[in-house]
C-alpha cells in the first residue's frame, strides 16, 4: 500500500503539480484547497504525512497545524510558504506550532519529495 500524503494549498495548480510529483515518486497524494477541508479529511482518514501552506482563506495553515497536533500528535507535517510579511519568519512560527519541517516557496519538486521520503522512512 502506498504511503499517503495530503497536500493543502489554496493554489489549485500548485496542489495539482505537487500531487503529480508525489505520485510519480510512488506516494498516494491527495490535494485540498483549505485547512477546514484538511481537518475534515484527516479526522475521517488520516494520511501518513501532511504538507500545508501557511496563508490560506478560512482556516489557515498555522491553525491547521495546531489542530492536527491536538488530534494526531505524531503526524509528520511540512509547512510551506512563499510569504513573509514585515520580515516575519512564518515558517519558524509553523515549527513552533508543530510542523516538523518547512520549505520556502518556490522550491524544487525533488526537494519536497526527498523531504517527504526522509520523514516517512522507518528510522
Amino acid at each position: 500500500m502506498d504511503l499517503s500524503v495530503l497536500v493543502v494549498d489554496d493554489d489549485v495548480a500548485f496542489v495539482e503539480g505537487v500531487c503529480r510529483g508525489l505520485r510519480a515518486a510512488g506516494y498516494g497524494a491527495v490535494g485540498l484547497t483549505d485547512g477546514a477541508e484538511a481537518l475534515r479529511a484527516i479526522a475521517a482518514e488520516p494520511p501518513d504525512n501532511l504538507i500545508t501552506d501557511i496563508f490560506m482563506p478560512d482556516v489557515e495553515g498555522l491553525e491547521t497545524i495546531r489542530e492536527i497536533r491536538r488530534l494526531r500528535p505524531d503526524m509528520p507535517i511540512i509547512a510551506i510558504s512563499g510569504i513573509d510579511f514585515d520580515g516575519g519568519n512564518y515558517l519558524a512560527v509553523a515549527r513552533k506550532f508543530g510542523a516538523m519541517e518547512t520549505l520556502k516557496k518556490p522550491f524544487w519538486p525533488d526537494d519536497l519529495v526527498e523531504l517527504v521520503s526522509r520523514m516517512l522512512s522507518p528510522a
